[in-house]
């Protein structure tokens, strides 16, 4: 391999992380304020069926779209309040492939059509994903 290479890809790696450290300490700082504000029981009381709460998951993540490395954030945060972990999978497929919140953008770039269709397809393989790991990993909280 050329070192250049190897180089060049840490650095910009490094760089990416740099850039990314303000939105999570943002993320932590919201997850931290939630945790005083929103009792632990709300959360109990959402969550309460296996099938239902990967629905729910899912729908959270469509709604409050955001990038990747949040979800790991907010997922185990999730996982610490008793959240099952077929909901936080679901919820964290859902939060980086379904965005309603872009979808007037993406449908002006990529047609509506297809937008739509992508936005649908995603949300119903967030539940598939999320019961397929879980019940790969052999884990059913």
């Amino acid at each position: 391999m050329n070192k250049q290479r190897i180089l060049d890809a840490i650095a910009k790696a490094g760089k990416a992380l740099y850039m990314a450290l303000p939105v999570m300490f943002g993320v932590v700082i919201l997850v931290s304020i939630s945790k005083v504000f929103i009792p632990s029981t709300v959360y109990a009381s959402v969550f309460q069926n296996n099938l239902l709460d990967s629905f729910i998951g899912s729908s959270l993540g469509s709604i409050l779209a955001g990038n990747p490395i949040t979800s790991y954030i907010i997922g185990g945060e999730l996982l610490n309040n008793g959240i099952s972990l077929i909901a936080v999978t679901a919820f964290m497929v859902s939060w980086v492939t379904v965005g309603l919140i872009q979808l007037p953008a993406e449908s002006v770039m990529l047609g509506k059509k297809f937008a739509i269709y992508r936005n649908i397809s995603s949300f119903v393989l967030s539940i598939f994903v999320a019961i397929l790991t879980v019940f790969i990993v052999g884990v059913i909280s």
